[in-house]
Parts: structure tokens; sequence; C-alpha cells
């Protein structure tokens, strides 16, 4: 991936992920929310895991994002009401995120590897590397257990916001 666009979308990314935060209006929120999640995919097909990148956009730029502005619109939520700063809290939050960064910079400073290129990947002749065949296979054979596991709370959840969501008639 070019160095430029990588940049590019990295920093899209965050001035959206900090837009998602500092918006009061949720469904400013929300759409945020999306442009960042597009721009991890960019990311992703940027490194050339095309696979990640399309699941990134179908299933969170589009399913989650579309239940997430469903359960907004349900419960008809407004802009949220501008509050003063806790000077406390502020710096206290800085001084914390200031000593994460320090931390990171020193961890990641001292990481041999972190300078390397990455090897490339040698296959077998003859074979291919096939993403979606083997996600597939270790979904259903290794992650079934799991996979259902999770198709339940989807549902719980489905159903959990229609209950929250139903009027009461007078």
């Amino acid at each position: 991936m070019n160095p430029l666009l990588f940049w590019f979308f990295a920093a899209m990314m965050l001035a959206f992920g900090v837009s998602v935060v500092l918006n009061r209006n949720p469904v400013a929120s929300a759409l945020s929310l999306v442009v960042s999640f597009l721009c991890l995919a960019a990311l992703y097909v940027g490194l050339d895991a095309y696979f990640i990148g399309a699941i990134q956009v179908i299933v969170y730029a589009g399913a989650v994002m579309v239940l997430f502005l469903f359960i907004i619109m349900l419960l008809d939520l407004g802009a949220e009401q501008r509050r003063k700063f806790n000077k406390v809290a502020l710096v206290g939050g800085s001084a914390v995120a200031l000593g994460f960064a320090a931390q990171l910079v020193g961890v990641l400073g001292k990481f041999p590897m972190g300078n390397k290129p990455f090897p490339e990947l040698k296959l077998p002749p003859g074979e291919s590397l096939n993403d979606l065949q083997h996600v597939g296979e270790t979904l259903f054979s290794v992650h079934t257990l799991p996979f259902q596991v999770i198709g339940v709370l989807i549902l719980v959840a489905t159903i959990g916001v229609i209950v929250i969501s139903k009027r009461e008639l007078k």
C-alpha cells in the first residue's frame, strides 16, 4: 500500500473515531462510526486482506450499524445537552492518556522485530491460499459451538430491543 494512502486512511479513521465520541447527536455519531469502519476496511485492503476488508464492510459498516441506527431510532434519542467540563477529570484523563502513550512508545521502541519486514509466505507448489475456504472450514469444524452461541446472543439481543421499544397502548 502506498504510504500516503495508509496515512490518509489512518488519519481519517482516527478523526472520525474522535468524532464518534465528541458528537452530541447519536445519529451523527453512528454515521461517523460507519466512516471509521470504512477507513479500517480500506486499511485491510491495503494490507492485501481482501476478505477481512469485505467482512468489515458487510458485517460492521453494514449490518451492525443498521442495527445501531435502528435502536437509536426506536429509542428516539435526542441530542445530548452540553455539560461543563470537570477540570480535575480532564487533567487526570489527559495524564493517564499521556502516560499510556509514553509507555506504548517505550515498549515499541524496544521491540526489535517491529523494524523488520514481514517475510513472504511460501506455499507448496500448486497450492493457493483461499481465505474464504479456510475461514469456512475453521468456522464450521473447530468453532461450531461459539458460532451457534453468537447466533443465539444476537437473537436474544434483537428480541430485547423489540421488547424495550414496545409501546404500551393507552
